[in-house]
């Protein structure tokens, strides 16, 4: 994949911001759901870096952290 087409794809996506993240900005993240993975970003920068994670790993993820 060429890199105009990672950042088209990039905003294209349903990106959802974490409930966390405060109202003025500040530190948020990102996820989108894309088959067979889970997207994360930076909000601050959406043509950045992402990570990709597999459906278990992601499930394993949110319930670790769900408490927290």
């Amino acid at each position: 994949m060429k890199a105009a087409e990672s950042r088209t794809l990039a905003t294209e996506l349903d990106w959802v911001r974490s409930s966390y993240s405060g109202a003025e900005g500040g530190q948020c993240v990102e996820v989108a759901a894309v088959p067979g993975a889970v997207l994360v970003r930076d909000s601050k920068c959406p043509a950045g870096a992402r990570l990709a994670f597999g459906p278990r790993v992601w499930a394993g993820f949110v319930e670790t952290t769900a408490g927290c």
